[in-house]
């Protein structure tokens, strides 16, 4: 079946925008071909610096026929009524009708028939649309044409069964020719297929169509030239993706690099390569180290086989690399921290006051949480204070990308303990699902500290993610939160760190800039004037984390966030949301037990035992609901044993006491695999009361008597979780 063959050759398109394009371009000429009744086959989609392709196979040379009949008015109806039908149908008169007999009589009929449109035509009209409502992040207007575009086009491509599709866009016709590299191999090119097209792009034009297979070229030959020097390349997929975008014929060349530039920090060269240069690192594998090379992709293959262009970007990475020098030696010579009283010279946020302001609520926060990570409070203060020191050096304002991670160096340089340098460095992690966390105590209570304040502050101002927007990241830092605790197996009372951290007094800033005269205002306005009772340091007090004096009401909003994303985290897991729910309405804010209480929920409910559990469970619930609402108050009370007549009655009480017991024995213990197994011994009793006992009983005392067992059963199990929140 005939081909259609679509390239869109423009100047240079940013290498960040080609993937997207090339899938937009696939998704948009699939789907207006289908509008227009076009079944195609297989749909291929190409990107380069300067092109986009489309190869569409399998498509008929037009559209099918339409057949359509519309119902009109009854014979007999009055004229307008035929009036309107007619001109619906686009009939001259009704005798071009056809008459049908339906249930209450005959009435008219139009017969439409459609011829299908050309597969030609088609496509000339959905180009052009196309390319005029294409999406680009950012566009531009060139010459005199009111066409918005990345880059400025310059030739459409556009064949249909070996022939041209006419069409114009902006005054560019369509044709049959494409053009190849610009030195190695301009063109034109002129092609009546996809086949052609590939292969004399490939042989003349000197162009790579295939970003795959742009990518694995220069993955192949990099890792070969390090390996013919005992070397080897400093895997980086995001800088692959994006030279892939940079060259259409990809030539992958090995530059030196001054040994001298690498006194200093690995992270500094290789940002400096990746970010300003496009080149890759190179490693000695022996010991791990950077080696005094670099990975260049050209777009050219030269005759000297690269040594010109090897040597020019030798001289442009050593500038480069001259000014780090210059940052590396002049922010050593100041201590991390005298640059303290500089942070309060940057802006936070202008409600919550400077980074000077954040690292003091910080600092304090990491010292009440230390002891609960194993940490020296000490230390975690004082980690903490350094933590953002280097937002202020000249290396961090050149990369902010190194923020954390120059600051680990300085420490070091300063001498100071390991475990403080690796807590400055690591305690903006994690960044992303993705990234790993900290597991050192010390970085760990100031990674926490510094997510949690962030999530106060910014809760305390309402200024909370909505929809998908959520330009402070506050989602990524309750993530990052919870898996701090989770895979440290960090014991937490949230609800009481977050509202302890929401009685913070205001930054000092803020406070004469808005007049209050020196007078005590926290984070929450209007909040008691009373700090409630903070973790001091003394192993002994831990246990202040679990009981607050006083709860702002922010604080349920904030832990109901955390319990969205807790839902994230463990649904990617394999656990369900509606469990997480059922958890979180019994008031838990331990994660670690939260986590644990949903993984045995979740086994139990999985066994036959559990689901049958579930399923009395709820319908006592519903018998209990409808008989409060009469009375509009909750079933309570002693049950009378002397009452209960029944066996399955007398049965199910004894399971209830033995149940109850040994769930309240679990529970103290944190088993919860124990709690789930004693519900079990309920399953067997439940069935059997409802199976041969009448609840409503004709007899009240005995009604009553009933129902309290059945609330009985709705205590039990509400010490493990709330089953109202569990589907099914």
């Amino acid at each position: 079946m005939p081909q259609l063959l679509l390239e869109l050759l423009t100047e240079e398109i940013p290498a960040r925008m080609q993937a997207k394009a090339q899938a937009d371009l696939e998704r948009a000429v699939t789907d207006k071909l289908a509008d227009a009744g076009l079944k195609a086959g297989e749909v291929r989609a190409f990107s380069g610096p300067r092109r986009l392709c489309v190869v569409v196979d399998g498509l008929p040379e037009k559209s099918a026929d339409v057949r359509e009949e519309r119902k009109g008015p009854k014979v007999g109806a009055p004229d307008k009524a035929v009036e309107g039908f007619l001109r619906g149908a686009g009939l001259e008169s009704i005798d071009q009708a056809e008459i049908q007999d339906g249930k209450k009589g005959q009435f008219y009929v139009a017969i439409i028939e459609k011829p299908g449109t050309s597969t030609t035509e088609i496509v000339a009209q959905m180009v052009p649309d196309i390319i005029r409502n294409f999406h680009w992040p950012k566009s531009m207007r060139w010459g005199t044409g009111d066409l918005r575009w990345v880059r400025p086009l310059q030739r459409i491509l556009c064949v249909f069964d070996g022939e041209v599709v006419p069409f114009e866009v902006d005054g560019i016709a369509s044709g049959n020719e494409t053009q190849g590299h610009r030195v190695m191999g301009a063109g034109p090119f002129a092609v009546s297929n996809f086949d052609e097209y590939s292969k004399v792009l490939s042989e003349e034009g000197h162009v790579v169509i295939d970003r795959e297979a742009r990518k694995a070229t220069i993955e192949a030959e990099a890792k070969a030239l390090c390996e013919a020097d005992g070397l080897e390349l400093v895997d980086d997929k995001g800088l692959l993706e994006e030279v892939a975008g940079l060259a259409e014929y990809p030539v992958v060349i090995m530059g030196d690099m001054d040994p001298q530039f690498l006194t200093l920090p690995p992270e500094v060269i290789t940002l400096s390569m990746r970010v300003h240069q496009k080149y890759f690192a190179v490693r000695d594998p022996k010991t791990g180290n950077l080696a005094p090379k670099f990975i260049v992709v050209a777009n050219l293959k030269a005759q000297d086989g690269g040594k010109v262009i090897a040597a020019g970007n030798s001289k442009v990475l050593s500038a480069r690399l001259a000014d780090g020098v210059f940052f590396w030696e002049n922010d050593k010579a100041i201590k991390l921290e005298s640059r303290l009283e500089s942070l309060g010279n940057i802006v936070f946020h202008e409600k919550l006051g400077s980074v000077g302001d954040k690292v003091e609520r910080v600092s304090a926060l990491a010292k009440e949480l230390a002891p609960i990570v194993g940490a020296k409070p000490d230390e975690a203060e004082k980690a903490a204070k350094l933590a953002k020191c280097d937002l202020v050096s000249e290396m961090v304002f050149e990369f902010t990308e190194l923020e954390g991670v120059m600051g680990r160096y300085y420490a070091m340089e300063e001498g100071q303990p390991q475990h403080i340098a690796d807590a400055i460095r690591d305690h903006y992690k994690p960044k992303g699902p993705s990234d790993a966390i900290p597991t050192e105590p010390t970085a760990v209570a100031v990674a926490l500290a510094d997510k949690l304040d962030t999530l106060v502050g910014f809760w305390a101002i309402d200024e909370k993610p909505t929809g998908s927007k959520d330009p402070f990241a506050l989602r990524r830092a309750a993530l990052g939160v919870i898996r701090l605790v989770l895979e440290n197996d960090v014991r937490l009372g949230l609800q009481c760190v977050l509202s302890d951290h929401f009685m913070v007094p205001a930054p000092a800033s803020l406070l004469q800039s808005s007049g209050a005269g020196g007078s005590v205002t926290y984070l929450v306005e209007n909040a008691m004037a009373f700090k409630g009772e903070g973790f001091g340091g003394d192993e002994s007090e831990k246990e202040k984390f679990f009981r607050c004096e006083y709860v702002p009401p922010l604080v349920d909003d904030l832990l109901s966030f955390f319990a969205d994303r807790l839902k994230v985290y463990l649904r990617d897991k394999g656990q369900r949301h509606d469990l997480i729910d059922a958890i979180f309405a019994l008031g838990e804010d331990d994660l670690v037990l939260i986590t644990k209480r949903v993984e045995a929920l979740g086994s139990f409910l999985d066994t036959e035992d559990g689901a049958n559990l579930l399923a009395g469970q709820k319908r006592a619930i519903n018998i209990l609901a409808k008989e409060e609402k009469k009375d509009g108050s909750a079933i309570t009370g002693e049950i009378d044993k002397k009452m209960l007549s029944e066996a399955a009655e007398l049965s199910l009480h004894e399971a209830l006491n033995a149940a109850t017991a040994k769930a309240e024995t679990a529970l103290a213990k944190e088993n919860f695999e124990e709690a789930m197994s004693a519900l079990s011994l309920l399953r067997e009793p439940v069935d059997k009361f409802f199976d041969d006992v009448i609840v409503n009983a004709d007899d009240k005392e005995v009604r009553t008597n009933r129902l309290r067992l059945l609330a009985k059963i709705r205590d039990v199990t509400s010490q493990v979780a709330d089953f109202t929140k569990i589907e099914g």
